[in-house]
């Protein structure tokens, strides 16, 4: 979150109108664009052959010219748009064409993930103007009581964890709260430092755990699982093992940092009064209790991406309901979460209308046309592995959008060389969870370290490092298991 404090009056000095990047941006999209145009007529002529024709390879020019702008720096919203412009220029559908597109594109599960996380923000506005939300992590850490620094430790990050999980986002979690988390830690002697770890490190856990996230939904709607098997495939083992590298983790940087002083100020640790009244318990057992139910059906019936439409609404009415939360307010609230993610679901819509336009096109029947002979020869293996890395480094934006753009350019393939559900959802998962852990500085790592007033960057690349290694590792052999069992 970036808050400019810079004077009003100066504002005109700060930066060149057009930087050499912007230009460069700018022109790669013209270029873009123009080689779309270039080779519309070649690219529609081949796209009635089916896929056949080597030409239709040019489909895939958007999705290329998508991951160049975003890689350099363009935001992903700007990315979307001129790819489907170039696909647009590529396919040249007529206007009855293009409105059968965007009726599609309504239906369309990208679409209804973008729903999903729109949804989800509205749940988590809910539970934060109830005060079910600092009820949750005040009652995780009440159960740890005073027994201990390492116990208490593993409580905040549990508190991290349910709340990320409940909420489906790490950032917008972990603001909530750090507030009570930040009183308890400082009373036990944590620095600044070592309960960004803490916070950091139960986020990630929780987020990989969240049965409502928009990310975790493409990843099970991609890989045609339920729940159950998304955490027992994946999920389950990248919670655990993140949460257990922290506990042996966190004391290495408290002992560092505590070296350096960076202790909490009594102002800093003083705890924060509840702006809710009345009391927090009946909302938020409802609330547990109903998630909780949810989840199990889901597990049990392995439904699909139409469940969290359904469950996400159910959960914000029935918390509003026992926390007797006033209609206007918890329509404020739900207006107000759903609002912030307005440029996501916008995103997403996007995305679907670029991959109906880039289905047109059957660049990926080209893919499979020439590349099918040599897929039975190769590794399920080594091709599992090359697109996990790919994701990770080479795909960059929203998590979900990550999962999606993956599926849709690889998923194809992985069925012809028969990677199985249990690779694939690793493939996803390690894609789009595993820049959160590094090797660079991410949204998600600013705000933990944010929250919790520390200014250690360097620390909390490290922490980043040392999570992100055991976990490439584990994911490493289980995959070499999969795909060779």
């Amino acid at each position: 979150m970036r808050t400019d404090t810079a004077p009003v009056a100066n504002s005109q000095l700060s930066a060149p109108r057009h930087r050499p990047a912007d230009l460069a941006r700018g022109g790669a999209a013209v270029a873009g664009l123009v080689l779309a145009a270039s080779v519309s007529p070649l690219v529609r002529a081949a796209a009635d052959s089916g896929g056949t024709d080597p030409a239709s390879l040019w489909g895939l020019l958007p999705i290329g010219l998508y991951a160049v702008l975003a890689i350099s720096g363009m935001r992903i919203l700007p990315s979307t748009l001129v790819a489907m412009a170039g696909g647009l220029l590529l396919n040249l559908p007529t206007l009855p064409q293009i409105g059968s597109m965007v009726v599609s594109s309504l239906t369309n599960q990208v679409t209804l993930i973008g729903l999903i996380i729109v949804l989800g923000a509205g749940v988590g506005g809910v539970l934060q103007v109830s005060g079910v939300a600092r009820s949750i992590v005040s009652g995780v850490i009440g159960l740890m009581g005073n027994r201990g620094r390492r116990t208490v430790a593993l409580g905040i990050m549990l508190a991290c964890l349910v709340l990320v999980a409940a909420l489906g986002t790490l950032a917008g979690a972990l603001a909530i709260a750090a507030p009570l988390l930040i009183p308890v830690a400082a009373r036990l002697g944590y620095t600044r430092t070592a309960t960004a770890t803490l916070m950091f490190t139960g986020g990630c856990a929780g987020l990989a755990l969240a049965p409502f996230a928009g990310s975790n939904v493409a990843i099970m709607d991609a890989a045609e699982v339920g729940y159950g098997e998304y955490l027992l495939y994946g999920a389950l083992p990248l919670a655990m093992l993140t949460l257990l590298i922290g506990i042996f983790w966190v004391p290495i940087v408290q002992r560092r940092s505590a070296r350096r002083g960076d202790l909490y100020t009594a102002a800093e640790a003083a705890e924060v009064p509840s702006p809710v009244g009345g009391s927090t318990r009946a909302p938020t057992a409802g609330f547990l209790v109903l998630l909780v139910i949810l989840v199990v059906i889901a597990v049990v019936t392995g439904v699909g991406i139409v469940f969290p439409l359904i469950a996400l609404p159910v959960l914000a009415i029935v918390t509003g309901v026992t926390a007797r939360t006033p209609p206007r307010i918890w329509l404020r609230a739900v207006g107000k979460g759903m609002g912030s993610m307005a440029g996501v679901f916008l995103l997403f819509w996007l995305l679907a209308v670029l991959f109906i336009i880039i289905d047109r096109l059957h660049p990926f029947d080209a893919v499979l046309t020439l590349l099918g002979p040599h897929l039975e020869a190769s590794s399920p293996f080594v091709f599992s592995v090359i697109v996990a890395l790919i994701g990770w480094v080479g795909v960059p934006g929203a998590t979900a959008a990550q999962v999606v753009l993956i599926d849709q350019v690889f998923g194809p393939l992985a069925g012809q060389m028969g990677v199985g559900a249990a690779s694939w959802v690793i493939v996803l998962l390690f894609s789009s969870k595993a820049d959160t852990y590094g090797p660079f500085p991410n949204p998600n790592m600013v705000s933990s370290m944010g929250l919790a007033h520390s200014k250690d960057l360097r620390a909390m690349l490290l922490t980043g490092w040392v999570l992100l290694v055991p976990v490439a590792l584990m994911y490493l052999m289980i995959l070499l298991v999969e795909t060779t069992s």
